[in-house]
């Protein structure tokens, strides 16, 4: 292993199951020391197992529902680890009912996690990345932002959130040497799947991989830094959502 301080460091949140373990892997396979945020212990300690053969990395139990506490629970994570490079805000939540009958416990929920987590890990990581002059954030979307569908209100509005709030970051910092993607994916195999919160059956088999969005995430990561792909989507072949 290649402990170079050069070597880049990525801090990937939801990094226990789909989409963030996937990265999590990828990542690893292109030299990129990881920092790993998710809420079980044990799922976050199998994806340590598969990299830590191969960079450094060291996880993170953090429950970013809890919004109050995440910008200062990301900053110490980022001083722990001695910096990031890279953050990949992946964490999020499914959520299935027509806003009529959507409660606003749930609606507040869905916003907390989807967007208003993401909003504090990036506050928590942007001080150490203003420092370096350099630095990039990746926040995971949906087409749901550009196309809701029907009883997905609460989720696409809080994915539509992400891609404005990627648009407003770059555009503050990009002075600072920070770049600022969106990825867009369509429906995702993911675990999201088999939530409380999603009460819909969809053919799984037609949806995108978890690997090949985290194979994009990581080319995004991975470009040279005079270069960004400011937004990116990807939809299956099948054309699934």
């Amino acid at each position: 292993m290649d402990d170079s301080p050069s070597r880049p460091k990525a801090l990937i949140t939801g990094a226990s199951s789909g989409i963030g373990k996937e990265t999590a892997l990828a990542l690893a396979e292109a030299g990129v020391d990881l920092a790993l945020v998710g809420r079980s212990q044990d799922k976050l300690d199998a994806v340590m197992a598969a990299v830590e053969k191969k960079v450094n990395a060291k996880s993170y139990l953090i429950d970013l529902a809890v919004v109050e506490t995440v910008k200062d629970q990301i900053s110490a994570a980022v001083k722990d680890f001695g910096g990031i490079s890279i953050l990949v805000n992946n964490a999020g939540m499914g959520y299935t009912n027509p806003l009529q009958e959507t409660p606003l416990e749930d609606w507040q929920q869905v916003l907390n996690l989807n967007l208003t987590s993401v909003f504090q890990c990036i506050q928590g990581v942007l001080p150490t990345m203003r420092d370096r002059a350099s630095g990039t954030i990746i926040n995971v979307a949906s087409i749901a932002a550009q196309s809701p569908f029907p009883s997905w209100g609460a989720y696409a509005v809080s994915k539509a959130g992400i891609i404005t709030l990627s648009k407003a970051l770059s555009g503050e910092e990009k002075e600072n040497g920070i770049r600022v993607v969106s990825i867009i994916p369509g429906a995702v195999n993911t675990p999201l799947w088999d939530t409380d919160t999603v009460k819909m059956e969809l053919n799984r088999a037609a949806m995108l991989d978890p690997k090949v969005v985290a194979q994009t995430i990581a080319q995004a990561a991975l470009l040279p830094q005079e270069a960004v792909i400011e937004e990116m989507t990807l939809m299956p072949s099948a054309g699934a959502l």
